[in-house]
């Protein structure tokens, strides 16, 4: 849900604030007052296109910022995590910045973002529905995920989906075997001596570095047990060892101290020195221990250093990267052995085909029954819209018999505006406002299953008035009660169904022009609602009219 919309230098805005609420708002005013500005604005921040003139004249650049609450759109959370681009938890930052030469910047949750992915992310947020919007509605990709979204299909596409995946996958394979046979026996030749000879290696890993240390180690075994031998008779066995000296040292200073106390500081570090002293002649003895001139051990890793150095050099790899190497051998060696038995790829194909078109015939089904329910469900709501005779349907045209990734059909949303009409392509048809109140029916039809959160209406009184504008706010109002509706309308019979009221006005000062925006209270509500029904003359009559509609709404 849109929670604020911050606004700066855009077109004729220099600095807005706006707190949005749950429910149905609605943006009201003269025209050319800038509402549809705002929700300029808003698409702005949700990847539109964008260019210098978007910045308000004499200013360097326009910043617009809006904040969503995400609490119920989990895979939105997930995809922003996997993209990096976290927040606070359960809210979203979106936000815009175009300077005077047209370029532009985008953030997401205060991290430098690609439009794409504003764009993305605005598919989870906001659905625009107006005369100048590109609206989803008209995509074929959006009415088919619409229809399996109201008719709980979705899982079973995602099925679908997944199957054409895998047979496809296995066509392929069958494909380029019966193309590329001779090819892949040669490859499968040169990579089993390849596989064989490093199996024969058998490098394990980290082997590589144990071998270097141990081959230093025994190269320098005489050097290390002379060491190791003058260390432990400088520190315990010769004549003037460091361990005696510390020892009687130690011992002096504790007769002294039943003289002044003063010396247990420096008794304690003789000690304490003494005592590692000690551990450091346990350690060497137990190395020297271990320690012994071993010709034949030394010969034996100076010759596995070279079949390793051998075999790096054959392959032309460090010798650390040989075993990995090995397993993407062994890897593409067994991609192999199963493209090399056509018979059980024909079969496995074959097994995959059947598995896709029975998912796809289900899927069919399903969307057969909800494409007559809903082509009913929105004709019916079209003959209260001011389109009176019109019809709309869900065809389902076949693919080619080899289906596709979404099935064995194209959806596709036909309308019929006028009565003895043939239907045809929603896009094609429908004027703006005709297009604006069927979107506004299908959305009310299928709020429950739709997933996104907000949705604008811009303009969808265009072309109605009267007891159609009323159904129309009721309509509006329904649909608020399932998610965020904001509305721009210039009918009083819609406003007054709103939970809330925005007025929004133009005023000049000091040579510029300035847009403002009240959030109306009752009384605000009457004088706006009064203003739409009577324009600049406002009589008692007009107010007393437009109490009456707002007490009614």
């Amino acid at each position: 849900m849109l929670r604020t919309l911050s606004i700066r230098d855009f077109v004729i805005v220099d600095s807005l604030e706006l707190e949005f609420h749950a429910g149905f708002t609605v943006l009201t005013g003269e025209t050319g007052a800038g509402k549809s500005i705002l929700i300029d604005a808003l698409a702005l921040t949700l990847g539109e296109r964008a260019d210098a003139a978007a910045v308000r004249a004499g200013c360097e650049r326009a910043d617009v910022s809006a904040e969503f609450d995400i609490q119920t759109l989990p895979e939105l959370a997930l995809w922003l995590r996997a993209a990096e681009l976290e927040g606070d938890p359960g809210l979203l930052l979106l936000r815009r910045i175009v300077d005077k030469n047209g370029r532009s910047r985008a953030f997401v949750n205060g991290r430098p973002a690609t439009l794409s992915q504003l764009r993305e992310a605005g598919e989870w947020l906001v659905d625009v529905h107006g005369q100048h919007a590109h609206q989803s509605l008209l995509k074929a990709d959006a009415q088919r995920t619409l229809l399996d979204a109201h008719a709980g299909l979705a899982p079973l596409a995602a099925e679908v989906a997944l199957a054409y995946r895998q047979w496809q996958k296995l066509a392929q394979a069958r494909a380029e075997y019966e193309t590329h046979a001779a090819q892949r026996y040669a490859e499968r030749e040169q990579l089993q001596w390849q596989a064989r000879e490093l199996e024969q290696l058998a490098l394990q890993p980290g082997e590589w570095d144990a071998v270097q240390a141990e081959h230093t180690r025994l190269a320098h075994a005489t050097g290390l047990i002379e060491g190791v031998q003058t260390a432990l008779n400088n520190l315990s066995e010769a004549d003037a060892a460091c361990l005696p000296l510390l020892a009687r040292a130690g011992a002096r200073l504790e007769d002294l101290l039943d003289y002044d106390a003063h010396l247990r500081e420096a008794l304690e570090l003789i000690r304490s020195g003494e005592a590692q002293v000690q551990e450091a002649v346990y350690a060497l003895r137990h190395y020297a221990d271990r320690l012994e001139l071993d010709p034949q051990r030394f010969a034996a890793v100076e010759a596995r250093m070279e079949t390793i150095h051998g075999s790096a050099r054959k392959f032309r790899l460090s010798p650390q990267e040989l075993p990995e190497h090995l397993q993407q051998l062994q890897a593409r060696l067994a991609e192999l052995d199963i493209a090399s038995n056509l018979e059980a790829l024909v079969k496995q194909e074959q097994q995959a085909r059947t598995s896709y078109f029975d998912l796809a015939a289900r899927l069919s089904a399903g969307r057969k029954k909800a494409a007559a329910k809903l082509g009913k469900e929105v004709t019916q709501a079209m003959q209260q819209l001011a389109m009176a005779g019109g019809k709309f349907e869900v065809a389902l045209n076949p693919y080619p018999p080899e289906g596709s990734i979404h099935g064995a059909e194209l959806v596709e949303f036909l309308v019929a505006a006028n009565p003895g009409l043939e239907a045809r392509a929603l896009a094609k048809v429908a004027s703006g406002g005709e297009l604006s109140r069927i979107s506004l029916a299908i959305q009310v039809i299928t709020s429950k299953a739709a997933l996104v959160p907000t949705l604008i209406f811009d303009e969808v009184d265009a072309g109605i008035g009267g007891g159609v504008a009323e159904i129309v706010g009721r309509q509006l109002r329904a649909l608020g009660r399932e998610r965020q509706v904001l509305c721009v309308t210039h009918l009083p019979q819609v406003a007054a169904q709103a939970d809330q009221q925005w007025s929004v006005s133009k005023f000049g000062i000091e040579g510029r022009v300035k847009t403002m925006v009240s959030v109306l209270d009752p009384k605000g509500r009457i004088e706006e609602v009064a203003r739409m029904l009577g324009g600049t003359e406002i009589t008692a009559t007009t107010r007393k009219h437009a109490a009456e509609m707002l007490s009614l709404g």
